[in-house]
């Protein structure tokens, strides 16, 4: 069975839960939730196992803070003995309009500290990420508190499509590859 490791990228605890920057944990929890599956304590994070169509997901959510996130990664791809291909680290993106995807199989870290760890911690910056845009609506010396807001209203009330797209994009990569689901999801 091909296995496939989905992290979402966020800070534990209750004050970042409806964060920006906590957009990957929200997205693997709808997606568990979905396929009606558990996060149990392992290490380095939450875990939820699924399957869908003869593919075994193991969906993570890492304890470690954003800055290391990496070690969870590196972790549970060496586990269960995944290729770097099949891992999805999804995450938060000020470059990108509010709800914007963009699937990318490698790339720069963009100055985002979740992926700058990851790239450490695998030493290539050859795996697939997906961002979703949370916008730039912030003025100068205020980003920290922008990624770390929680949403406004007009981002609350188009979460929910947003959501159910991203869950979307997550299967289609597992089922059908990068390569189509970009071209259905890239930019929408």
């Amino acid at each position: 069975m091909k296995k496939f490791l989905i992290v979402g990228l966020g800070n534990p605890g209750a004050d970042y839960v409806n964060t920006r920057h906590n957009i990957g944990f929200k997205i693997v929890s709808q997606l568990a939730e979905e396929l009606e599956v558990d996060f149990q304590e392992r290490r380095y994070g939450k875990l939820a196992e699924a399957s869908i169509k003869g593919k075994k997901l193991f969906l993570l959510k890492p304890n470690t803070f954003m800055n290391l996130s990496g070690k969870a990664c590196r972790y549970w791809l060496e586990k269960e003995k995944m290729p770097l291909e099949n891992m999805l680290v999804i995450t938060d993106d000020l470059n990108l309009e509010f709800g914007t995807f963009r699937l990318k199989t490698k790339g720069s870290d963009g100055g985002h500290n979740g992926l700058k760890s990851i790239q450490q911690e695998l030493n290539t910056n050859k795996y697939p990420r997906f961002r979703f845009g949370i916008g730039d609506q912030f003025s100068k010396g205020k980003q920290v508190n922008y990624v770390l807001g929680e949403w406004g209203e007009k981002e609350r009330e188009h979460l929910p499509e947003r959501l159910e797209k991203s869950r979307a994009l997550i299967k289609s990569f597992c089922l059908a590859g990068p390569s189509i689901t970009m071209n259905e999801f890239n930019g929408k």
